[in-house]
């Protein structure tokens, strides 16, 4: 199946849920978004699917998420949020969302929303972790800069076979000097160690200042890391959307990300476009909106 899969699309509605970090101080992200405003973009790019992240660490939020996956037929899928450090909750959530064959596809939680960064390798979320590994659903890991990468070796040795996406490279130091890149690819390879961790070229704007102050040329050496750290067949592509809308919006951003893998080998841009998220993501079985 040669489809592009948009791997990293959000919605929020501020009537359906809350969402702690998102206040007036977010200027135009303070608004409900709706998927149907991307619907022209993906369109006239030939992308066949998204898959929709959490935006909040609430049972509200994915609900809204699940209830438009399953009436919009261009959702591929759902990254949902449950308590990790809940794990009889985590074990409710999962078997309810098995019982009513839920688009749930992945499980996300805020991460770099918390003061404590080690959080994630805390004994609270070890059965939790264990819960969603069981259940094969890859963990989707945010970071709030790319030092976060250090806590993955450490992670994915506790949990052999939890697969966990990097979301956005990991916060890479786009803009910054050599010896921030140079630590950043450090500890993406750390990371990559694990054969089962997987990563998102999304998110890639400037680590400092405005969000939109920067050129494809500035991203081009992150992706080239990657590509030559984990391989086209273990990284995804996706908008970041609407975020992305701080940073030139979505064709803009989506472009540029294109424009990083276009020298690759038609094989390897189909992994990267649609094919490494159909795998990661279990999406084989989907094939609404799919081009054959």
């Amino acid at each position: 199946m040669n489809r592009i899969v948009d791997a990293h699309h959000h919605i929020w509605d501020l009537a359906a849920a809350h969402y702690p970090w998102l206040g007036p101080e977010a200027g135009p992200l303070f608004r409900s978004f709706h998927v149907d405003e991307t619907a022209p973009a993906r369109q006239s790019r030939g992308i066949d699917a998204v898959i929709l992240v959490q935006a909040a660490d609430n049972d509200e939020d994915t609900a809204h998420l699940l209830s438009v996956a399953r009436a919009q037929p261009d959702v591929a899928g759902v990254i949902a949020w449950t308590p990790l450090d809940d794990a009889e909750g985590t074990h409710r959530r999962l078997s309810k969302w098995a019982d009513q064959d839920a688009p749930v596809v992945g499980i996300r939680s805020l991460l770099h929303e918390r003061q404590d960064t080690r959080w994630i390798l805390s004994p609270a979320v070890e059965d939790g972790l264990r819960a969603i590994a069981d259940a094969g659903m890859p963990l989707d890991y945010v970071t709030a800069d790319h030092k976060a990468l250090a806590h993955l070796p450490e992670l994915t040795a506790r949990h052999p076979d939890l697969v966990v996406v990097v979301d956005h490279l990991g916060k890479p130091p786009i803009g910054g000097d050599r010896d921030s890149f140079d630590d950043w690819r450090r500890l993406l390879l750390a990371a990559a160690r694990s054969p089962l961790v997987r990563a998102k070229l999304s998110g890639l704007y400037p680590a400092d200042g405005p969000l939109d102050r920067w050129r494809a040329d500035d991203i081009h050496p992150f992706v080239d890391t990657a590509i030559e750290i984990l391989g086209p067949s273990r990284l995804l592509m996706g908008s970041d959307w609407p975020i992305a809308e701080l940073a030139g919006g979505y064709q803009r951003t989506w472009d540029a990300l294109a424009s990083t893998v276009a020298s690759l080998s038609d094989g390897e841009r189909r992994d990267v476009m649609g094919g490494t998220a159909d795998r990661v993501y279990a999406l084989q079985g989907v094939t609404r909106g799919a081009h054959d």
